[in-house]
């Protein structure tokens, strides 16, 4: 069985959003210095690295992310590769439904799609401009039975939204959302996939260990 860890590792060098709270990973005790354990503590945001996001990150009266089902963190996934498309055109920023259609088959057939963009590729340097989907992307999804978008980019939407109109146009599609992951070695099709999030009451969102397998 082939298995593919599409996480970001998360780390003291690893680039939090501007602002957020960046990752403190330390040793409170260690062996070294005669403690009978390696023991270590961990700071930061919830939506540092490999995350779900919560209803509740953009809308007070939605979920947290411990009432967030499992099953849909669990199953088939199509990974649909765009990194060419945005390495051959460098003014290319929107995802559309044109980008997506080829693989509408496999998409309505897993109800999961992972897009790869390849536009942030080192983990310790935080984009100043990502690509995001059309606005028409979220309703097209859902008429294809999609209930989970994944994204190797820090957010669905532009890095300076307030607004987030495609984390509100996802939630009203019922689409749950993943951010920030790790696709550099995967190449489009189909995949069994897993990433349950973090269960913390009353969280906005949750780090995940997300792979991808196949028999």
């Amino acid at each position: 069985m082939k298995i593919w860890d599409i996480s970001r590792t998360l780390s003291n060098d690893l680039a939090e959003w501007p602002g957020d709270e960046p990752c403190c990973f330390r040793l409170t005790r260690q062996k070294a210095k005669g403690e009978s354990v390696n023991l270590g503590a961990i700071s930061m945001s919830v939506h540092n690295g490999t995350h779900a996001d919560a209803q509740f990150h953009f809308d007070t009266n939605g979920e947290s992310i411990e009432k967030a089902p499992l099953e849909t963190y669990l199953g088939r996934a199509t990974v649909v590769d765009l990194a060419q498309a945005f390495l051959d055109s460098k003014e290319k920023h929107l995802i559309t439904i044109e980008d997506l259609r080829p693989s509408a088959e496999a998409i309505a057939a897993t109800s999961r799609v992972l897009v790869k963009t390849g536009r942030w590729s080192d983990s310790a340097v935080f984009p100043n401009q990502i690509p995001v989907i059309a606005a028409d992307v979220p309703a097209w999804l859902q008429k294809n039975g999609v209930k989970l978008l994944g994204m190797d980019l820090p957010s669905v939407d532009e890095i300076d939204s307030k607004s987030l109109q495609n984390h509100h146009a996802l939630a009203r599609a019922g689409i749950a959302i993943v951010e920030s992951l790790d696709l550099s070695d995967v190449a489009s099709g189909i995949y069994q996939f897993a990433a349950p999030p973090l269960k913390i009451a009353g969280g906005d969102g949750a780090p995940m260990r997300a792979i991808l397998w196949r028999e």
